[in-house]
C-alpha cells in the first residue's frame, strides 16, 4: 500500500471511513464494569507475574552467558 503522505485527501478519508465502519461493529461495554473485571483479573494473576516477582536466574533465557574483557 501507499504511505499516508502519498495519498490524496479522498483516499485518506476513504481509509478513515473503512476503519470507522469496522470499529462501529465492536461490542461496547461500560468502563465501570470492565475496569473492575480487569482489576480483579490482574490481582488474581499477580502471583505468577514475572514483572512483579522477577525471574529466577536459572530460568532466565536472557541471562548473560559470560563476561566480556577488553584488552
Amino acid at each position: 500500500g501507499k504511505m499516508a503522505q502519498d495519498m490524496t485527501e479522498k483516499e485518506l478519508l476513504k481509509m478513515e471511513l473503512d476503519q470507522l465502519k469496522k470499529e462501529v461493529k465492536n461490542e461496547r461495554q461500560m468502563v465501570s464494569k470492565t475496569g473492575k473485571e480487569l482489576k480483579e483479573y490482574i490481582e488474581s494473576m499477580a502471583g505468577d507475574d514475572p514483572l512483579l516477582k522477577g525471574v529466577p536466574e536459572d530460568k532466565n533465557p536472557f541471562k548473560e552467558k559470560g563476561g566480556c574483557t577488553i584488552s
